[in-house]
């Protein structure tokens, strides 16, 4: 039924098209965001699942879907989005949110080329967004926020710094997302409630080789989601984002437990001693950090991966 909706939708836009009286120049991110959008129409609320939703335009994997799928299904009043470790933007999950949605936009990374660049896209003078140069902390987040600009009710926050994402959640007070999106480690497992202890200058590859030793298990997430008012709907099929929305605002969404929710991921991005990926399955890499300190976030206190 889908399919012939969607098919439908293809030779709506596609006729629009041959009447117009400019030529469209259709380069890869443009045909992309037409698909986008169709797939976007699409995403009405009548998935059964997170994954049934998911498509890909600019994020790493599905959350381009899932996210248009949320925005669809809940009712958003304030739209605006905060993501930080974005690198350079050319892949990340609120990109297609900003083109086809039109919000206003935070954006955050630590590094000066990856802000330059940023300012220099068409995106950049074509929608209300900001970019902004700085590592983030748990000291400093709330100040970022608020000097430029942001604070109250949004629509969405995504956390994905690839080590202190439990404490920076944690850490968050001057906004309010209806939906928030945290990168879980699915290393860590799903019956522990552990996050990397917290150091303000943490970076993954530094602290060890493997880049496997970062970020917080999906259950300490959601141990975090319900403390701060926020129901687990879900992970993307990838394993790597969890979704979460405010408990007054998730209507008919199925709110899951961690056990439900957990998806292991199958992507290998373990590297050597010389940074080079070795393509080593997660369950097995893990293995190089055995051991490591980790803090439990139940019981407060320090104990070994």
């Amino acid at each position: 039924m889908k399919d012939e909706h969607l098919l439908a939708l293809e030779r709506d836009i596609s006729n629009r098209l041959k009447h117009l009286n400019h030529k469209i120049e259709f380069d890869g991110a443009v045909s992309r965001v037409l698909l986008g959008k169709l797939l976007a129409k699409l995403n009405d609320g009548s998935n059964a699942s997170l994954h049934d939703a998911e498509f890909r335009v600019f994020s790493q994997f599905g959350d381009d879907g899932i996210i248009q799928y949320l925005v669809n299904c809940l009712d958003i009043k304030i739209k605006k989005f905060i993501e930080f470790g974005v690198e350079n933007y050319n892949e990340s999950n609120t990109r297609f949110l900003l083109e086809n949605n039109n919000w206003q936009g935070l954006v955050i990374d630590g590094e000066i080329k990856n802000v330059q660049y940023i300012r220099n896209t068409e995106n950049y003078w074509r929608h209300d967004l900001t970019a902004i140069c700085e590592f983030v902390t748990a000291e400093n987040i709330n100040k970022l926020i608020t000097n430029a600009g942001f604070d109250g009710e949004i629509g969405l926050l995504h956390i994905d710094i690839d080590g202190n994402d439990y404490w920076v959640w944690k850490a968050i007070t001057v906004v309010r997302p209806t939906i928030v999106v945290v990168e879980y480690n699915s290393l860590f497992g799903k019956e522990r409630c552990i996050t990397i202890p917290y150091e303000p200058g943490f970076a993954r590859f530094a602290k060890h080789h493997s880049g496997l030793y970062a970020g917080a298990s999906l259950n300490a997430l959601c141990q975090l989601a319900r403390d701060k008012g926020y129901c687990f709907i879900g992970s993307n099929s990838a394993g790597n984002n969890a979704y979460f929305v405010l408990r007054e605002s998730v209507g008919p969404l199925p709110i899951l437990s961690c056990e439900q929710g957990f998806v292991e991921a199958k992507f290998r991005e373990h590297r050597d001693e010389n940074g080079k990926l070795t393509f080593t399955r997660g369950t097995d890499g893990i293995n190089d950090v055995r051991g490591l300190p980790v803090f439990n976030t139940q019981t407060q206190r320090l104990e070994k991966l």
